[in-house]
């Protein structure tokens, strides 16, 4: 029996470029130091789990981002190798089936962090309906996206995005070197909305040459407040012009 085709990823060409310079991106940077990570790590590496580990199945977690066209996955393990996505996500009746692969990277640190991996989603997928989740291959796991109230309006490309990963922590998307990803260094309240300043690198930081989405997590529950909430964006080479409403609920 012929093998039926591929779904069609419902984002521009150059999208996809982009996405999957994110992957080559994070196989390349195995080769470099110093390079920023996507969450929270202990600065000394001292953590004692392996950086392999697998986190368990009830570790899985994700958040609606870029208007609903792409979802942010968190898994548990190395701060600095989130895994990458394998093959081409597929959504049959409401469930996304997500393969994930080590990133192969050279080293990792020995720590057991949240780590985010971006995942485009097919063409024709509901926003306003639960997307159901399940995650094989370097991590096994299963979760839950509720419905968002509307689909969101399309924004511009390479537009930062956010969503809520759970009652305190979301996924931040921005555009640069994937191999460097902002790490926060503060989280405020700025009026109604909430403050994210992300860290200065280090001036020996070295990033690979490619312009890609990279996934930053940040926990903003204390000052997140009630109702809908908005993020702006400020430092770490990240220029946002405009607060980012943070997609979905908690």
């Amino acid at each position: 029996m012929d093998a039926e085709p591929a779904p069609e990823v419902h984002m521009s060409r150059h999208r996809l470029m982009l996405i999957g310079l994110l992957g080559a991106g994070l196989l390349a940077a195995g080769a470099l130091t110093g390079c920023a990570s996507g969450a929270s790590s202990p600065a000394d590496g001292s953590s004692t789990p392996d950086a392999g580990t697998s986190a368990p199945a009830a570790d899985v977690a994700a958040a609606w981002v870029d208007a609903g066209r792409a979802i942010a996955v968190v898994t548990y393990g190395s701060s600095s190798c989130a895994p990458v996505v394998e093959g081409t996500p597929v959504v049959t009746d409401g469930v996304l089936t997500v393969t994930l692969t080590q990133a192969q990277r050279e080293a990792c640190t020995r720590d057991m962090a949240p780590r985010a991996t971006l995942v485009p989603l097919p063409a024709g997928v509901d926003v306003t309906q639960p997307l159901a989740v399940a995650v094989s291959g370097a991590v096994d796991g299963e979760t839950r996206l509720d419905a968002l109230a509307s689909a969101p309006a399309v924004p511009a490309e390479f537009a930062a995005s956010a969503g809520w990963v759970d009652r305190s922590m979301v996924a931040i998307v921005t555009y640069g070197s994937s191999s460097c990803v902002p790490k926060v260094e503060a989280v405020s309240s700025q009026g109604e909305d909430v403050a994210v300043q992300f860290a200065t690198p280090p001036a020996d930081q070295i990033c690979t040459m490619d312009f890609a989405p990279r996934v930053t997590l940040a926990d903003i529950g204390r000052e997140a407040g009630q109702g809908e909430v908005s993020l702006v964006l400020s430092g770490g080479g990240v220029q946002v012009a405009d607060p980012v409403p943070v997609l979905g609920t908690r």
